[in-house]
């Protein structure tokens, strides 16, 4: 039995057999803070030395990034005899690389060099490029176009398939790499390697169909000997497009751009290639299945991504993620709480609401947030707020520190990076924690878990990537407080609910204590659940399952879920008749029972609820005569008016908002950005406004559940 670093015992893993892992991405080094950029190295380092604790072979590849001396000065490193020179051709976008040639060759001599800690191998990998950036490590974007430094993640993907084919030659390996951004090349080129296994890990929401330069990926899979066709997007376009507007549109909602001809997806290249794709939590897999109840989903139905994702299913497992053992094993009750908020110049016997996340106003919902703090705090709240956003530069927008000044004594704003332990005083002192994020850019929100473990009641978004926390849930099961979805930039929904709910939450501290401990010990206690070694647990599983070359299940359940009704062969009749009522889908309903009274009552309330308004439609093309109220056909087919002098009308009862989409024509740079013009509410679920003035409008609707669709402008 081998022991823990928290020194607590660790049983061997003896479900599978000793497997070599090795994990690859571009910045692996959460051994050592002083390295340290982002959350993902934190995740490699820990989820490593949990593998290593089972029993496993771990090694580790990434860049030294310039910083081999400060290794050496603190670390063992052994130089290996590893040379590898070689070119590399780089062809280049002529639209984006203007002034440079149509390709230019890199000449590289990399060198390998290996430290050993904890268990784990350490292999750094130093080239001229690689060595480049040792402070920031990441390419800035605004090198794109003007300095080839921005192609340093690039060449480490060659780099690093050359090291494994090189290094570890025919030794069997997992090779777990991560984000597909910065490992797309790794699948195709191992693809026939039958030693190597390839897992994606989608470590964040990047938009799916994200593209690369064509020519580019072609050249360097021709490189490193890879035999792999590339997909010809623009050949799989068929039938009639999306409408221009709700193309346009997704540029203003972080999840998708279009890209000129030739360019390649490559979630597609690592989807199609690696042999499974591993996401952090099971609601981050649900929302990349189909980004179901978004303002993406429609789009996304038509693009040849869809179905990329439907023929991979099968690959998708969750891994999970964790909260650090170093913090779960701090003691909220060691935290003197008069102390930590007196020190701030706040009030102790006030309730107090935390948020700490890394300064980014439209991922984290942090103008909503202010706004909304704002405007509790001046109708009179008793609260205190700990308001964390963290900005090396600070914080640049004048409003935020407008809010703090004219509520000073009861909002503290900072934004410098601080010592762990003073982050878990903040949150051990903390009552309740905010976390408004937007867009479904969270994969797992581990400051979220943080501060719940800490006893902290969550008042957050219903995002599908931090459902695992909970507070989306009903009284007997959930932990807090939940607010829904962002798709908007500038959100006042988003607003108005924060501030219902911090009311709200405020009330239950004072005049139920006992629910409210209630709901603290529940938050605690879910996410002290999140640890690294049941992260370990599942992704050991899959790995292990991998290993013994066992085929993967099924995607049933997901498949019913996303209403992908040509993939449910494996699931009961009952199953498929659930999903399909769900999905108001009656022509599936059909094939399994008649579509009865009851039966179409249910398809068609389950289509209206969703705003599914031709899912409504084919309802009641096979309903019997009268199944569905006369009332509610009316409603349906009487929702939209134009009147005579031009203003659009629109009723639909469990509307919140409804917008009006209007495409622009194209700039000099073929850059198209829509018109969005909000119709005025003018009592519930009615909303009017001026006609778009030209065709190729479309509504775009926000529901009181969250959900967001659209629909078209026209008179019926």
């Amino acid at each position: 039995m081998t022991t823990h670093r928290t020194g607590e015992p660790v049983e061997p893993d003896t479900h599978n057999p000793r497997m070599h892992i090795i994990e690859t991405y571009f910045e692996c080094c959460g051994f050592d803070h002083t390295f340290l950029q982002g959350g993902t190295s934190v995740y490699l380092w820990n989820l490593s030395r949990a593998f290593a604790a089972r029993g496993h072979r771990v090694s580790i590849v990434t860049p030294a990034h310039g910083r081999l001396d400060d290794l050496r000065s603190r670390y063992d490193v052994e130089d290996l005899p590893y040379e590898d020179t070689y070119t590399l051709p780089l062809v280049l976008d002529p639209q984006v690389w203007r002034g440079f040639p149509a390709e230019t060759a890199i000449e590289l001599r990399t060198t390998a060099h290996r430290i050993r800690l904890d268990g784990v191998d350490l292999y750094f990998l130093s080239n001229d490029y690689l060595d480049r950036l040792p402070v920031t490590f990441y390419p800035p974007y605004s090198a794109k176009g003007r300095d080839l430094v921005f192609f340093k993640p690039l060449v480490f993907q060659v780099d690093s398939v050359r090291f494994l084919r090189g290094w570890f030659g025919e030794e069997r390996a997992v090779v777990h790499a991560h984000e597909p951004y910065y490992h797309y090349l790794l699948p195709a080129a191992l693809r026939d390697d039958p030693t190597k296994m390839v897992v994606s890990t989608v470590q964040s929401n990047m938009p799916i169909a994200k593209k690369v330069y064509g020519p580019k990926v072609r050249r360097l899979l021709e490189l490193l000997d890879a035999k792999v066709e590339l997909p010809d997007t623009e050949a799989r376009q068929s039938g009639p497009g999306p409408a221009e507007a709700v193309v346009q549109y997704q540029q203003l909602t972080h999840l998708h751009y279009t890209y000129p001809p030739g360019h390649v997806a490559l979630y597609e290249l690592t989807a199609e290639h690696a042999d499974l794709i591993d996401f952090l939590s099971p609601g981050q897999l649900d929302f990349y299945a189909s980004f179901r109840d978004t303002p993406f989903a429609e789009l996304f139905e038509r693009l040849p991504m869809a179905e990329v994702v439907r023929r991979n299913a099968h690959k998708m497992f969750v891994g999970g993620c964790a909260i650090s053992d170093e913090w779960l094993a701090m003691d909220p009750a060691d935290v003197d709480r008069a102390d930590v908020l007196g020190g701030l110049g706040l009030d102790p016997a006030l309730p107090t609401f935390f948020h700490n996340a890394r300064y980014a106003v439209h991922h984290k919902g942090q103008v909503e947030l202010v706004r909304a703090v704002d405007r509790v705090l001046g109708e009179g709240l008793d609260a205190n707020f700990v308001v964390r956003c963290i900005a090396g530069e600070g914080i640049d927008d004048p409003y935020f520190h407008e809010v703090a000044r004219r509520h000073a004594g009861r909002l503290h704003l900072e934004w410098e990076r601080v010592d762990e332990r003073r982050v878990f005083a903040y949150a051990a002192s903390s009552d309740f924690c905010l976390f408004p994020s937007k867009f479904e850019m969270d994969t797992f929100l581990i400051a979220q878990g943080e501060a719940m473990a800490c006893g902290a009641v969550p008042i957050a978004t219903a995002q599908e990537g931090m459902a695992h926390f909970r507070h989306a849930e009903g009284p007997a099961t959930g932990t807090g407080f939940a607010v829904n979805r962002s798709f908007a930039e500038d959100d006042e929904l988003l607003t108005q609910a924060l501030a219902d709910r911090i009311r709200e939450a405020a009330a239950l501290w004072s005049d139920d204590p006992d629910r409210y401990r209630e709901l603290s010990a529940r938050a605690s206690a879910v996410a002290r659940g999140f640890t690294w070694e049941h992260c370990a647990d599942l992704h050991l599983a899959a790995f292990g399952r991998l290993w013994r070359g066992e085929p993967d299940d099924p995607p049933t359940q997901l498949a019913l879920r996303h209403g992908w009704f040509d993939r449910t062969r494996e699931a009961r009749a009952a199953e498929v008749k659930d999903a399909a009522v769900a999905h108001g889908a009656v022509d599936v309903y059909e094939r399994h029972a008649p579509v009865d009274a009851d039966a179409a009552r249910r398809l068609f309330d389950a289509a209206w609820r969703r705003a599914d308004f031709a899912a409504c439609e084919r309802v009641l093309g096979r309903a019997p005569s009268g199944a569905v109220d006369r009332v509610d056909v009316d409603r349906l087919r009487g929702r939209r008016t134009v009147t005579a002098d031009g203003r659009v009308g629109y009723r639909l009862p469990h509307a919140e908002r409804v917008e009006l989409v209007i495409p622009s024509d194209p700039d000099g740079q073929g850059r198209a950005l829509p018109r969005v013009q909000l119709l005025e509410r003018t009592a519930p679920g009615e909303f009017t406004g001026p006609a778009p003035g030209r065709p190729g409008a479309r509504l775009l609707l926000t529901l009181s559940s969250g959900c967001v669709t659209w629909d078209e402008v026209r008179d019926d």
